[in-house]
């Protein structure tokens, strides 16, 4: 089996997903129809009342079909003749005194998977010669949000502007060995990371110096990119799923103790892929009883939903079963009161897990094709980002958690009918513990699955590395 490494020297492989996003188009559209896709890179933006650029983000849209990171390029794949043409902006001699020179076509040809390269200056004399060529009955595909005013798709019999965003989208889900050789890289990167952060909580006084170690991980490692805003939250924020101040100090002031334990959910972005892992560490190298109790539970959760994936299985199936270990360990420390089947109907347990039990990965944190159902009634799947059945080669994250937030479990302690599962005298000694949340990134496969993520979640490991 050919290394990451050996994988990732090879081309990013641009034309087999434009290939792939042309039959879903033919599926949807006819078979016979001919034509092309069009699209366009992320453009140069400049700073509001600045003259310096803003932080660029490729779109994913064009790099799924390019591979390629510059930005003010375009790309043009023809489906009959199954040529896809990168077009790269052409050489601004005033732009090469302060940045350099840019990358040529014969430079650009040898590191994308492409056909053909040209200027930017040429798009639209090449979308006349195909359109023309095609009897007048081609299609051009294109997204409405991304077609540059001047752009002008002459000799087209229509311009679809609604189907190709919903073929990438679709065609995302399913990951080639190159993408999961990115994904597998960015989460090796990241595991680097996770470590680090551990470490410097030795010492840090603050929640940005465990942050800042680190994005300097993933940096130094080859991921300049994150994948999102880290969360790093000690003790009581940890109850904050998207939480990301990451400012707090890690003693409680008010009794001059640090606090229990830090909760931090970062990954790095590998050329544009992302990782996505959550790992809780104690304070001081030890987990507090509370603490620990509360992690082995939602470990349980994590070690049994993985065990469950393969190609086909039915999420909800997985998710529901994640709620049904939170029951019964929430049942044994005697947070919960009543049976496990009339807990699981109550939907107690959101009040303690209100997420979804993970999304898809790729490109994006949250990666297309989730198909999520925001509007269902029913609490305990209303927030899953991914309905129905895995196809083999998506990627998932899994990432249960049990989490201590005023706001969401007054309500269930106060209410007359739901109050009497929650003993709340005993949840008043967990309230320190904030939440507990493990993250990793699983792809899906026939028979089983994968886990890329290596980053140590073991008690006695975690422990080890915070002493």
């Amino acid at each position: 089996m050919a290394t990451v490494d050996v994988i990732l020297a090879g081309k990013y492989p641009a034309k087999s997903h434009a290939r792939r996003v042309a039959q879903l188009l033919q599926a949807h559209h006819g078979h016979g129809v001919s034509g092309v896709i069009y699209l366009e890179a992320q453009k140069t933006r400049l700073i509001e009342d600045n003259d310096e650029p803003m932080p660029f983000r490729q779109r994913r849209f064009f790099y799924y079909l390019s591979g390629c990171s510059l930005p003010d390029s375009h790309l043009i794949y023809d489906i009959n003749a199954d040529k896809l043409t990168l077009f790269i902006p052409p050489i601004d001699a005033e732009e090469v005194i302060w940045s350099g020179l840019p990358l040529s076509a014969d430079e650009a040809m040898k590191l994308y998977d492409v056909d053909c390269v040209l200027p930017t200056t040429e798009v639209n004399a090449t979308l006349l010669t195909i359109g023309s060529s095609c009897g007048g009955n081609a299609v051009a595909f294109a997204i409405a949000d991304q077609v540059s005013g001047g752009t002008e798709f002459q000799g087209f019999a229509e311009t679809n502007l609604s189907v190709l965003k919903g073929a990438i989208e679709n065609a995302r889900v399913v990951k080639d060995e190159y993408e999961i050789a990115l994904l597998r890289k960015a989460n090796d990167i990241s595991a680097k990371a996770h470590v680090a952060a551990i470490r410097a909580s030795r010492t840090a006084v603050n929640e940005r110096e465990i942050e800042g170690a680190f994005i300097a991980t993933c940096i130094a490692n080859g991921a300049r990119e994150q994948s999102y805003h880290p969360i790093v939250a000690c003790g009581a924020n940890g109850a904050t799923l998207h939480y990301g101040k990451n400012d707090d100090d890690l003693v409680d002031h008010a009794t001059q103790q640090r606090k229990n334990n830090i909760l931090i959910d970062a990954g790095g972005e590998y050329r544009a892929y992302c990782s996505d892992i959550t790992r809780v560490f104690p304070l001081g190298g030890r987990f507090t009883k509370e603490t620990r109790q509360i992690y082995e539970i939602v470990l349980q959760m994590q070690t049994e939903c993985i065990a469950m994936l393969k190609g086909g299985v039915q999420w909800e199936d997985v998710h529901a079963h994640a709620h049904r270990v939170a029951i019964k360990g929430l049942l044994a420390l005697g947070i919960l009161n009543g049976s496990e089947d009339e807990l699981f109907e109550k939907r107690i347990s959101v009040a303690f897990f209100p997420h979804g039990l993970g999304h898809y990965l790729g490109m994006d944190t949250h990666d297309t094709g989730g198909n999520p159902n925001y509007g269902d009634k029913d609490t305990m799947f209303k927030y899953l980002r991914v309905r129905g059945r895995l196809p083999v080669g998506s990627v998932v994250t899994v990432e249960p958690g049990i989490y201590f937030c005023r706001f969401i479990i007054d309500p269930y302690i106060q209410s007359s009918e739901l109050g009497k599962y929650i003993n709340a005298a005993v949840v008043d000694r967990y309230w320190a513990v904030g939440g507990v949340r493990i993250e990793d990134n699983i792809h899906i496969t026939q028979d089983g699955h994968e886990n890329l993520t290596t980053a140590p979640k073991a008690i006695e490991e975690i422990e080890r590395l915070a002493l």
